[in-house]
């Protein structure tokens, strides 16, 4: 009972302050500052600047606050231990997401959904087209600024060349993309989020529905009703964009088995 006692007394006991707001948005700010100075000094090459260094100022920044206000190095490092244990899942799902992407492609089965989804294209709905193409090709790549890019650019030629507004069409290809993206589950902002909040990735996504599918449908509603209302003045000649994927992917309806053998199997 006294040597309870004892260690008791010898324990050094540490009481942290309590911070004010003033001070936990030290570092935030200085954080974003720096940041934004960045972008402002490298404008379109802001990835090629300083990020990494900015990031471990910010870092420095918050170790300082932290020993103002009596925390310890010890429990610094414990919490961010914690922290990136609890994004280790999501990291390693988003290298093999990079990995499972760039196979996808090589092997012809992104060019495969586009070269096919080309194909249902008509100047009556093609702008509800537009969604749906970009929207399955979002959820099976994981990433809108990828289909943006790629089917996107191809879209907006094709609805010059049947005299719809190309900002109506560049819309209904991010209405697509979006909603993919964040339903993919490859999709990192879709793998980050479940895991920051303790929860898995499908109950994430199920959740997710309840809103972005009432939106898609509205909003496919909508460029159904405006397809209908537009005058178009030529045809959908995707001969082009579906020559060129031809000669340097590999094409087969059979190659749709793979994606939908993976949705099947994550959905389990």
């Amino acid at each position: 009972m006294e040597s309870q006692n004892i260690n008791q007394e010898d324990e050094k006991i540490i009481i942290n302050q309590e911070l004010n707001i003033w001070e936990a948005l030290i570092p935030v700010i200085a954080l974003v500052g720096l940041l934004a100075y960045n972008v402002f000094v490298f404008g379109d090459s802001a990835l090629g600047g300083s990020n990494q260094f900015i990031l471990i100022i910010g870092a420095a920044i918050a170790a300082i606050v932290g020993f103002k206000n009596k925390v310890s190095y010890k429990s610094m490092v414990e919490e961010v231990a914690q922290n990136l244990k609890s994004t280790t899942g999501a990291i390693l799902i988003l290298l093999m997401v990079g990995a499972l992407a760039g196979t996808w492609l090589v092997s012809g089965i992104i060019p495969t959904m586009i070269y096919y989804g080309l194909d249902i294209l008509n100047p009556t709905i093609f702008l509800a087209a537009c969604v749906i193409i970009c929207a399955v090709i979002s959820v099976a790549t994981g990433s809108s600024w990828t289909t943006s890019a790629t089917v996107g650019i191809a879209l907006i030629g094709i609805a010059g060349a049947l005299g719809i507004s190309p900002g109506m069409t560049a819309g209904a290809v991010l209405s697509g993309a979006y909603f993919g993206d964040k339903l993919s589950p490859l999709s990192d902002t879709t793998n980050l989020a479940p895991a920051m909040a303790g929860t898995d990735l499908f109950t994430h996504i199920r959740y997710m529905t309840y809103t972005t599918v009432p939106t898609i449908i509205v909003t496919l509603l909508f460029f159904i009703i405006l397809g209908f209302t537009n005058d178009t003045t030529g045809a959908a000649d995707v001969s082009q964009y579906q020559g060129a994927i031809d000669a340097t992917f590999n094409t087969s309806p059979w190659l749709f088995l793979v994606p939908i053998a993976i949705t099947a199997i994550g959905t389990r």
